[in-house]
């Protein structure tokens, strides 16, 4: 697992984030185009609000996406709720021969390409995060 740092603007991110919707934050990632929130256990519905409320608003406030992932201890579910958003149907875990930990995501195949994003880059993203949190260190959508 990688060491989790934040910068001053990620500090802020998650501290607007904790007072808007009074869940904990575990992590928070800044990408480009999103930010990922990482929420503790039992804080998704709360996180997201009534109809998804505190994403909108979120999304206004900070000028970004917003993606909202439930943290987990069990590696494979954590890896399902990071791709929640693609209808997971099943995530496999493996050791590979060179001692890699591979997670194998098979997803609904309408949203697949949705879920790789853009030459790769939501795979990128999802696996980094998956990596800070979790032993695996490869991410496959299938």
């Amino acid at each position: 697992m990688a060491e989790i740092t934040f910068n001053e603007e990620t500090i802020r991110y998650v501290s607007l984030f904790q007072d808007m919707t009074r869940t904990t934050v575990i992590d928070c990632l800044d990408t480009p185009d999103r930010l990922h929130f990482v929420v503790k256990h039992g804080d998704i519905a709360k996180a997201i609000g009534m109809g998804g409320e505190h994403v909108a608003a979120l999304r206004r406030k900070m000028n970004k996406d917003i993606h909202i992932v439930e943290y987990n201890d069990d590696p494979k579910t954590f890896v399902a709720n990071v791709f929640r958003s693609y209808d997971v149907k099943k995530v496999d875990i493996e050791t590979r021969e060179n001692g890699v930990v591979h997670a194998t995501v098979t997803v609904d195949p309408l949203k697949k390409g949705r879920a790789i994003g853009k030459e790769g880059r939501n795979l990128r993203v999802f696996r980094d995060l998956i990596a800070r949190h979790h032993a695996i260190q490869s991410v496959s959508v299938a």
